[in-house]
């Protein structure tokens, strides 16, 4: 099984119970580090998580894995919020985020470039408009967006 597909299987296992439990499933990520594969999952609610609100997921999808056992090999599993520069992965996320800067790769050059970052102007028919730092506008074919996360200047 392919990592998409594995991050694909688990991720219809973890949404029902984010959602019982009143989470958000930002992400899943399924990832070879060193010798070691870990399974994260990227949790949020309004107004932020908790440690806890960590600790309940990870125990509770941790007894949903172990009754599907979707993945062969041993793996670490952790749980965490998003971070201050959290990904943005739906149309809604985009929306949620609009008027605040983020960072955009592409998976094809356009004007000449493959990284962008700039305000978040939102969607529209599948295209993110993207004000850029010179005022410019920049239109990308939402399908040609490979990453994009929330920018924050640390």
């Amino acid at each position: 099984m392919t990592k998409r597909n594995t991050e694909g299987l688990v991720r219809d296992i973890a949404l029902p119970l984010a959602d019982a439990l009143g989470y958000e499933l930002v992400d899943v990520e399924y990832i070879k580090e060193g010798q070691n594969w870990y399974l994260r999952f990227y949790i949020d609610k309004e107004g932020g998580v908790t440690l806890e609100d960590c600790q309940t997921f990870s125990s509770r999808i941790n007894v949903l894995l172990d009754e599907a056992d979707p993945i062969a090999n041993s793996y670490f599993l952790e749980v965490s919020s998003p971070g201050l520069d959290r990904p943005l992965k739906k149309v809604a996320d985009f929306e949620r985020y609009m008027d605040r800067e983020i960072e955009v790769s592409l998976y094809t050059s356009l004007e000449g470039s493959k990284k962008y970052k700039g305000i978040n102007k939102g969607l529209a028919e599948d295209v993110l408009i993207l004000e850029l730092p010179d005022g410019k506008t920049l239109e990308i074919p939402f399908k040609n967006v490979a990453n994009a996360k929330l920018y924050f200047e640390f």
